[in-house]
């Protein structure tokens, strides 16, 4: 059978195909048509909004540079595991800020880790200066970043500000809403540093009123925690109910609010309760999860209770079931726990024994699991011992806080170890350590205990000296041990100082105080010669302010008209110099016309000649060689 079509079939395609054409021009001109048709124009993609969110990318998605970078930190951030090198956090962060306006800009989660590594340092200065040099670079934040900066605010003890901070990013719409970290962070802040619980309720009913975090068993355990510490375990017990009944599930299954409900039981008086409590949740059939943190709490609760027994039992099953990386049952807040049931039943001995034993399970002490037994030593006289774990902490390469040096100076105070006490806390900033107004408040409270009334004054002057503002109570304190010692003059002084703060209050028990002490004295007129004294200070801090203000505006406006000269003075001597320049080609121009008595040719006249020796003429100078500006035969060639 023929394979080829029959003729009768192949005449038939005009008919049949009414679109084929007649010749290839045709078909060519049909093709542009459909081509100009079936055109469609992709629209310019408009260009970013500045005011537009900006969304950290994933960090699996960037390019190969930018991972690099971000290992490359990390390397700096990770000290050596055999000790050699410590982690280098100052070259790690000046490489962020300078990779942020670089064509290889580190990512959020860079920024992130590098931030975190100088929390975790306690480097707070440089937290803050990186944190906003990469919001000015435009580093798109995150859930971590904000749970930082709120960590950063509340060990700067700055609780408002965190609590500000967490209300403008839990706003309705929030590209980045919090997350429960953030709201256990300033919680914790609220409750533990600054006992301000009825802010932190407050901030617990916004939390579940905002839709993002649902009811926290953290944020209530801290809840729960703070109020049993103010001795009202009542309300405590009202909280686990209330949480009880948001969750909807009896019991709750995430163990850390039961050693705080232990607590609560046994400060009402109900123990029967608090262990009947204790069997549920940790019996063999329970299945309430318990982690080493949800533990701690309830060893601490049997520790604080007097039940020493009952604490090492659960202690010693933690230790059982502790299989890392599969079940992490203890941690070194676990040691420091049962490291106080222990000093509270004052088996100090003991309590020193298993710090030691810490080890044995791959747990590393850190520098507060340090302090936490220095205290407890040093508060029962036992400097000697605490010594020792001193330079223990720093044979491990542990550097000592500031918390550390005010601990072994309280141990020396206690047994009149008064010199080295002292030499502690001077060595501080040797070490380049801050104490703040607490440590100076001790400091001060240890020598008037001592009758070292001058010596106490000084650190108050010193604090000022370095724009730390004694606390209130530093104040009185110095205040009520000069009235009793009838040093009525430094107790004026005292006094002016107070009034001289803008940031404490006088109260009206110590006004009362030195009034009596001054009208016993028969001194009336010096209170009023005290008054008249602080008015007068004032005034002439008032005028001093107002007149450094005034120079400072008069500097600015100076340094602004210098540089308005500056800029004028450049631009003068630039037109001088153009104009300069135009004057020596112009008259070099001149010159050469006046030596030949011909015009200086110019580029386009060089131009010119140059076209003509080789025969080539720009459009409308005629035609080239015979040819048109059209590019015609001309009608006189007869072609």
């Amino acid at each position: 059978m023929s394979l080829s079509k029959p003729l009768s079939a192949r005449r038939l395609v005009p008919a049949l195909f009414p679109l084929a054409h007649a010749d290839a021009a045709s078909a060519a001109a049909s093709r542009r048509a459909r081509r100009r048709d079936a055109f469609v124009a992709t629209p310019p993609t408009p260009p970013p909004s500045p005011s537009a969110v900006r969304l950290a990318e994933p960090l699996p998605s960037l390019a190969p540079s930018r991972l690099a970078l971000h290992n490359r930190i990390l390397a700096l951030l990770s000290p050596s595991k055999d000790g050699e090198k410590e982690a280098d956090l100052a070259e790690a962060a000046l490489l962020t800020r300078h990779a942020l306006h670089s064509n290889c800009r580190p990512s959020s989660f860079t920024c992130a880790a590098v931030l975190a590594a100088l929390l975790r340092g306690r480097r707070l200065d440089d937290f803050f200066a990186l944190h906003r040099f990469a919001l000015q670079a435009a580093v798109p934040p995150t859930a971590a970043t904000y749970a930082l900066y709120l960590s950063a605010l509340a060990a700067r003890r700055l609780p408002d500000a965190a609590l500000h901070h967490l209300r403008l990013i839990s706003r309705p719409g929030s590209p980045v809403p919090p997350s429960p970290t953030a709201y256990r962070v300033v919680v914790k802040s609220l409750v533990v540093d600054h006992g301000r619980l009825t802010d932190a309720l407050e901030l617990k009913d916004e939390m579940l009123a905002s839709g993002f975090v649902g009811p926290d068993p953290q944020v209530y355990n801290l809840l729960m925690a703070g109020f049993v510490e103010a001795g009202d375990g009542a309300k405590a017990v009202e909280l686990y109910e209330e949480l009880k009944q948001k969750i909807g599930c009896e019991p709750i299954f995430d163990g850390i609010v039961y050693g705080s409900l232990m607590k609560a039981y046994f400060l009402m008086g109900i123990e029967e309760k608090a262990m009947e409590c204790y069997k549920e949740v940790l019996g063999a059939e329970s299945e309430v999860r318990f982690g080493a943190e949800s533990y701690n709490g309830v060893v601490d609760a049997f520790g604080r209770n007097g039940r020493l027994d009952d604490a090492i039992e659960l202690f010693e099953r933690m230790l059982r079931e502790h299989d890392p990386p599969l079940k992490i049952a203890v941690d070194v807040r676990s040691f420091s726990v049962i490291v106080d049931a222990y000093c509270a039943a004052g088996r100090f001995g003991d309590a020193i024994a298993w710090f030691r034993r810490m080890g044995e399970w791959e747990v590393v002490a850190d520098v507060a699991a340090y302090n936490n037994l220095i205290r407890h030593l040093s508060l029962q006289g036992l400097v000697s011992e605490a010594e020792l774990l001193y330079k223990e902490m720093g044979e491990s390469g542990l550097k000592a806080d500031e918390e550390t040096y005010v601990l072994l100076m309280q141990g020396c105070f206690r047994v009149d170890r008064i010199d080295e006490g002292i030499n502690y806390f001077d060595g501080m900033a040797e070490l380049g350590l801050k104490p703040d107004a607490t440590a100076y408040h001790k400091i001060v409270d240890g020598l008037i205990g001592f009758g070292m009334l001058d010596n106490a004054h000084g650190y108050l002057d010193k604090m000022r000296g370095k724009e730390i503002s004694p606390s209130i109570a530093s104040y009185e304190a110095l205040l009520k041990a000069y009235i009793g010692e009838a040093c009525l003059d430094k107790s004026i002084d005292i006094a002016k100082d107070i009034l001289l703060d803008e940031k404490v209050v006088f109260s009206d028990e110590m006004r009362d105080l030195l009034e009596g002490a001054l009208r016993e004295a028969g001194r009336e007129g010096d209170i009023t010669k005290l008054c008249e004294d602080v008015e007068e200070k004032k005034a002439e801090a008032a005028a001093r302010a107002e007149e450094e203000k005034a120079r400072a505006e008069a500097l600015a406006r100076e340094e602004r008209e210098k540089r308005r000269a500056e800029a004028a003075a450049k631009d003068e001597a630039a037109a001088r110099a153009s104009a300069a320049a135009i004057e020596a080609i112009l008259g070099h121009k001149r010159k050469t016309e006046n030596v030949t008595g011909e015009p200086v040719p110019d580029a386009n006249s060089l131009d010119g000649v140059f076209q003509s020796r080789f025969g080539i003429t720009s459009a409308g100078d005629g035609a080239l060689q015979g040819t048109s500006s059209g590019g015609e035969t001309k009608q006189g060639d007869g072609h």
